[in-house]
């Protein structure tokens, strides 16, 4: 005989409750493994394709491994270091721009911006306080990154924890599919098939859109000779997960950093703007269709609300579980709806005598 519904949520309630304790108190101890376990969900399919051509498990694994250690070592000597050069340079440069700025509003709008200006002097700390704060808060940024993802964690453990798991992902997700309750066996697997549909959809798909994009720009701004270009590309890559931000962003910064380098250039500008729109043309009608689909189902909302909440309550390591969770809770309420909808509860009576 099942169990009452009532201990049924009472059950699931605690062990909701020991997760979030869990996340809470272990969290620096568990990024690794989450980490390891993302890489491994991402590298499945990969897994499961070279399965497919007659590769065992064993030798797919070492395949995607020995690729991923050539890509990370390229990274690692030709991309970090300009890429956090670029970043310190820029916020070096930002006072110049901040007094170009006001230079052009002062010939522009002599009246609204004069040397003793209110705005005037507002831009120019401005400026001064990204160059004084940037650079340090960069470089904070990267020495709390070292502290927490130390070289062992970064190096050794998120390594062999995503072999691990890519190795015997689908004997693990066999023996969980084992331990269901019977009972809801069925109705648990609808909603984790839906679930990593949508994740497949997100993370998948939208972090190859990402990582395209934000090789395109960056290839194509330096090609172009735009100044911090790989930066630009890869700020524009990174939020491009949430539709139109960015282009947005990375458009804005980009034809901004040409306005000041190409002045009077006004065919090189034009190649910056072209640059950008002929991303969003590939995006929005080859990239987004074919490797995520029309419907993923994650609002970019509901996205930014859960990456907050989880990023303020659970740090970095909230950050990563948000999506999942955000995925995880979007099917669920789905399913919730289409069940209240069936129910007495929204029908009432005069729907049940229409049956």
């Amino acid at each position: 005989m099942a169990l009452p519904v009532h201990k049924q949520l009472t059950y699931w309630g605690i062990a909701m409750a020991v997760f979030l304790v869990l996340m809470w108190s272990l969290g620096h101890v568990l990024l690794p493994f989450v980490l390891g376990g993302a890489i491994a969900y991402f590298l499945d399919p990969v897994a499961d394709r070279l399965e497919g051509l007659g590769l065992s498990r064993i030798a797919a694994t070492g395949i995607i491994t020995i690729a991923c250690i050539l890509v990370f070592v390229m990274m690692a000597l030709l991309v970090i270091p300009t890429l956090t050069n670029q970043a310190l340079q820029l916020f070096n440069v930002a006072p110049e721009y901040a007094r170009s700025i006001s230079t052009f509003l002062i010939e522009r709008f002599p009246s609204l911006l004069d040397a003793g200006s209110t705005l005037r002097q507002s831009i120019d700390t401005i400026g001064e306080t990204i160059k004084s704060r940037g650079a340090e808060l960069l470089e904070t940024a990267l020495g709390s990154v070292a502290s927490i993802l130390n070289v062992v964690v970064l190096l050794v453990i998120v390594p062999v924890v995503s072999v691990y798991l890519l190795l015997d992902w689908d004997r693990m997700v066999a023996r969980i599919d084992e331990l269901l309750p019977r009972d809801h066996a069925a109705t648990i697997r609808q909603l984790a098939g839906e679930i990593d549909r949508t994740l497949a959809s997100f993370i998948r798909g939208m972090g190859t859109v990402c990582l395209i994009l934000g090789t395109y720009y960056a290839v194509a701004l330096m090609i172009v000779g735009l100044q911090f270009g790989l930066v630009v590309g890869f700020i524009a890559g990174l939020v491009t997960f949430i539709p139109y931000l960015g282009a947005l962003i990375g458009g804005a910064l980009a034809i901004g950093l040409a306005l000041f380098q190409f002045w009077g250039d006004w065919l090189s500008i034009g190649m910056v703007a072209g640059i950008f729109a002929i991303g969003q043309v590939v995006e929005g009608n080859i990239l987004t269709p074919k490797l995520v689909g029309n419907s993923v189902g994650l609002h970019p909302v509901w996205l930014i609300l859960a990456l907050s909440v989880f990023g303020a309550l659970f740090g970095f390591v909230g950050m990563l579980v948000a999506v999942p969770v955000a995925a995880a809770i979007g099917v669920i309420a789905r399913f919730a709806v289409d069940q209240y909808k069936q129910s007495l509860l929204y029908r009432g009576l005069s729907g049940r005598d229409e049956d």
